[in-house]
């Protein structure tokens, strides 16, 4: 990872909106579900899921502990990959 700021199309980005709907749909929640877990509105999950809304550090956290994951997990399966 040399730039930092990633395009939306980068394997890192594509790994990691990859992962989060996986659980989300683990977890048989619909975006609008999801958005009611994280009080937002369901397009906000759409653009996170489609890459038009990156997720800062604390949304992230917010983000993983509503899909009932560990943050500092995700960080780490990352760190494997990309590392």
């Amino acid at each position: 990872m040399k730039n930092l700021r990633l395009s939306i199309h980068s394997p890192e980005n594509i790994w990691l909106r990859q992962l989060l709907i996986k659980r989300r749909r683990e977890l048989k929640l619909s975006q609008r579900e999801l958005a009611e877990r994280l009080d937002v509105v369901y397009s906000f999950v759409g653009k996170v899921e489609t890459g038009d809304r990156r997720l800062d550090f604390l949304e992230f956290i917010a983000y993983c502990h509503s899909l009932e994951i560990d943050p500092c997990q995700v960080v780490m399966q990352f760190n494997r990959q990309f590392s």
